[in-house]
């Protein structure tokens, strides 16, 4: 039986930029209810710093509302979580500081170019403006959009926006950044590019990286750490290799997800989940 505990155990290496602190993410009890809904339920699990940790799990599960309180964006119930060394209830400009966050929602404005969007990006961030057209060139390059940097955006295909933001997502260099299903609607070679530049910033740059995804393909070759949530707890945690093998020698992800949340693998819920993944695949596509 594989380890079903909220407890991540993973080696310490800190990541470039950020402070000494003992995991990239740290959440102590931390709890979410929307009345008598409980989304995140006295939550317990760390991620070590310049890892790729993967955060699986069903609609409802309390994926979007953990993220949301581990980046500022919604405060936790009861409980707290230190990111990048910081307590997000005492000290959410430090944590914001610090991170970087590229949601499903469009970031990038397709009437103006790669490099425009970036330098408005770098402004946004507060990147000095003596380093910014620096930081701008490099982010490009960085995420192979050199050639289309003065090209507008609308004319980007899927895979070009979504390096476009996580281009701006880095610009200040965060020690943690935070992707919600980064390659959601992609095509397959675009999703592998993505896939190549998301590997690279942990390799290359030392940022830890938190994602959401609901593709167990992308969670068994990107992730060292996948944490399964179900009813707002961590069902399991491990390498994917570790969770696999503890179900048997042929067991696949998708196995150790239905296994563990009980759940059918799906990209969508309810009328609302559908709708809005549709959006994404139509901006994205």
């Amino acid at each position: 039986m594989a380890e079903t505990t909220d407890k991540v155990n993973s080696t310490q290496v800190p990541a470039s930029g950020a402070t000494a602190a003992a995991y990239a993410v740290e959440t102590r009890s931390l709890t979410r209810r929307y009345g008598s809904l409980v989304a995140v339920n006295y939550l317990n699990f760390t991620c070590a710093c310049s890892s790729i940790f993967g955060l699986l799990g069903p609609n409802g599960a309390g994926k979007s509302t953990l993220i949301k309180m581990l980046t500022t964006l919604l405060p936790p119930s009861e409980g707290t979580a230190l990111v990048a060394g910081y307590d997000i209830i005492r000290d959410p400009r430090a944590v914001r500081r610090r991170i970087g966050y590229v949601s499903q929602m469009l970031s990038a404005d397709g009437d103006l170019t790669g490099y425009e969007n970036l330098s408005i990006s770098a402004k946004l961030y507060g990147v000095p403006r003596s380093e910014r057209a620096s930081r701008v060139s490099h982010a490009l390059e960085f995420m192979d959009l050199s050639q289309v940097a003065n090209k507008l955006v609308k004319q980007y295909s899927g895979g070009m926006i979504r390096k476009l933001e996580i281009a701006q997502s880095m610009l200040h260099r965060p020690a943690i950044l935070f992707l919600d299903e980064p390659t959601v609607g992609l095509d397959p070679i675009a999703k592998q590019s993505v896939w190549q530049n998301i590997r690279d910033l942990r390799e290359e740059i030392g940022t830890t990286i938190l994602m959401t995804t609901h593709d167990m393909e992308e969670a068994d070759e990107l992730c060292e750490t996948v944490a399964f949530m179900h009813s707002g707890h961590v069902a399991a945690a491990g390498s994917p290799e570790a969770l696999k093998s503890a179900l048997g020698a042929d067991a696949s992800l998708g196995d150790v997800f239905i296994h563990y949340t009980g759940a059918t693998i799906s990209e969508g819920g309810d009328f609302r989940d559908a709708a809005r993944m549709r959006s994404t695949t139509k901006r994205l596509g």
